[in-house]
């Protein structure tokens, strides 16, 4: 702060033509400085003007009264302020509830622990990275323990029912057991519907997998995805880890084994910052408490129905592949494993034929002797000699 005798050196100095940054240099303040100690005509005085009386100021305890309440909308606060009669605007309103809001209690923030055994939490994430030299986009499902915080990753090309399936069959044989409950958001691969107030609508075949492996599904309230926010966090742990320590891949295959790699020798040793233990020494406690899994896991494959053309093929995904003549003109099921195994059924559920998908750029799929009956029919067409249409024609 300057003193008097700073200034009186300022107006000697600026009397003499000496520039505002050479004396505030002298002087070592800024210019502005100054510049405004020439406009004042002095030094500051110390005193500060008296502040001026917001049109607020008789009103506040009322604000602070409905913040207590749990108002904080300033809308309403502002109507509340009119019927006693303020004439100010909401942007002072809003100002003075500010600096308050930190004092606001969250809603459900209650953070919730499960027992061992009891949880597991399912989300999906996504991304772009490197596969056998190309960039796309792969998704990956994050399934999470509640208790230990234990969780495993698989990627795929899709996000769809099927990979859903496997991703908590895959889950499940990494931990060695089944859970009680899965929570999972109203993705259409386990929901069908699902509306405040109603009971659930799960999609039939996660019924399916849910009694197969004992579990109880539960889907998020709507726009409630906080639910199972443990899960989310560890979606964004495997994008800033995992995915930034490996950035390409030769194959699907290789980046999901690269995952549990990963797995095993970092995300399980890893020391939670909630529960303050390490993941892998916690989950020796739950692992016990695991329900025991099936002998034959679940299948996973997709199922579609399927008309057998008069050739002996039938049309999966862009390319045909034969099954036996017998079947020509016939309703079968195809099964088309996500590992690229297809299998075709018969009514009466018997495999007829297998083959392993293929791109329709190296051509259609045939098994030896699944056509023979068809060529034997065209060998046994009638030949007739050529002399025959050549009396036709002369006739003609």
């Amino acid at each position: 702060m300057l003193e008097r005798e700073d200034y009186l050196m300022i107006e000697d100095k600026r009397a003499k033509g000496a520039y505002l940054k050479d004396i505030a240099a002298e002087l070592g303040v800024h210019p502005k400085t100054v510049h405004r100690a020439l406009a004042r005509g002095g030094v500051p005085s110390g005193k500060r003007p008296k502040a001026r009386r917001s049109k607020l100021d008789s009103h506040k305890p009322t604000i602070d009264r409905r913040l207590s309440e749990g108002v904080w909308n300033a809308v309403v606060i502002l109507r509340a302020l009119q019927a006693e009669g303020y004439r100010g605007g909401i942007s002072i309103v809003r100002d003075y509830i500010r600096p308050k809001r930190p004092l606001r209690q969250s809603r459900a923030t209650v953070r919730f622990e499960t027992a061992p055994g009891v949880q597991l939490q399912h989300d999906w994430g996504q991304l772009d990275t490197v596969i056998a030299g190309e960039c796309c986009r792969v998704h990956f499902a994050v399934n999470l323990l509640g208790y230990s915080r234990r969780f495993h990753v698989f990627a795929a090309h899709r996000e769809d029912a099927e990979h859903t399936y496997e991703s908590l069959v895959r889950a499940f044989e990494y931990f060695g057991g089944g859970v009680q409950e899965v929570v999972l958001d109203n993705q259409k691969a386990a929901v069908i519907e699902h509306r405040v107030g109603q009971a659930v609508r799960y999609n039939p075949r996660f019924i399916d997998l849910a009694a197969y492996y004992g579990f109880k599904p539960h889907a998020c309230r709507p726009y409630r995805a906080r639910t199972k926010g443990k899960d989310e966090r560890m979606v964004h742990y495997v994008k800033h880890h995992f995915f930034v320590r490996y950035r390409a891949f030769e194959s699907l295959a290789h980046l999901n084994q690269q995952l549990e790699q990963w797995l095993h020798e970092e995300a399980d040793r890893r020391r939670h910052g909630t529960v303050k233990e390490v993941v892998a020494e916690r989950f020796e406690r739950e692992a016990p408490e695991l329900q025991p899994l099936p002998a034959v896991r679940f299948d996973t494959a997709y199922r579609e129905p399927r008309w057998v053309g008069w050739d002996g093929y039938v049309e999966v995904r862009g390319n045909r592949y034969s099954v036996p003549d017998t079947l020509c003109g016939q309703a079968v099921q195809v099964r088309i494993g996500l590992d690229g195994h297809i299998g075709v059924y018969d009514v009466e559920g018997y495999c007829v034929a297998e083959h392993f998908q293929r791109p329709a750029a190296q051509g259609w799929s045939t098994t030896p002797g699944h056509h023979e009956r068809l060529w034997r029919q065209t060998l046994n067409v009638e030949r007739r000699d050529l002399a025959v249409y050549e009396e036709a024609a002369q006739c003609n």
